[in-house]
């Protein structure tokens, strides 16, 4: 059974996602770390992104070492 995404689907997903997470955590910079009764922490949403930005360059890095 083959995997149904294939590297280059990963990557994108992976930075597409990493690009969410660091907007979301610079638009609540200007806020307080409360919002309502829920609790968000803007440091955990930009490490977040930074490791997924990580996994991106290693998903890239991987794609240059081994071509298709």
């Amino acid at each position: 059974m083959q995997f149904p995404l294939s590297l280059w689907d990963i990557s994108l997903w992976i930075a597409v996602t990493a690009i969410i997470l660091l907007v979301t955590s610079e638009l609540l910079a200007p806020y307080s770390d409360y919002f309502g009764d829920f609790v968000i922490e803007k440091t955990r949403i930009r490490l977040a992104a930074l490791l997924l930005g990580a996994a991106f360059m290693v998903t890239v890095l991987i794609r240059v070492i081994i071509p298709p």
